[in-house]
């Protein structure tokens, strides 16, 4: 078997490995994932914007205000935003159960 013919194309890969169409990962809300959520309080942040450089999933958006909140469509929790904060103004807590 020559190499381009073990190369599957995105339309024909099996089930398990679910690629609809390239480019569509936003599709896909993984915060469903998460079992902690950051919060932010705001008193302590300085904004300074490491939450949004670290997240691993930038899942992190600028408000009008300039804090930086997580969007939870997409945060799976890891606390990389908490760890990385200089001033300890991210805690993570338990998801709320619905």
């Amino acid at each position: 078997m020559a190499v381009q013919d073990a190369i599957i194309g995105w339309k024909t890969i099996t089930h398990g490995c679910h690629v609809l169409e390239p480019g569509s990962t936003k599709n896909f809300r993984t915060g469903d994932w998460r079992s902690m959520r950051p919060v932010t309080d705001k008193e302590k942040c300085i904004k300074c914007g490491l939450c949004y450089i670290f997240c691993p999933d930038m899942c992190y958006c600028q408000t009008e205000e300039g804090y930086f909140e997580a969007d939870m469509d997409y945060c799976k929790g890891c606390g990389i935003c908490a760890n990385e904060c200089p001033k300890d103004a991210i805690t993570m807590v338990p998801e709320e159960e619905e």
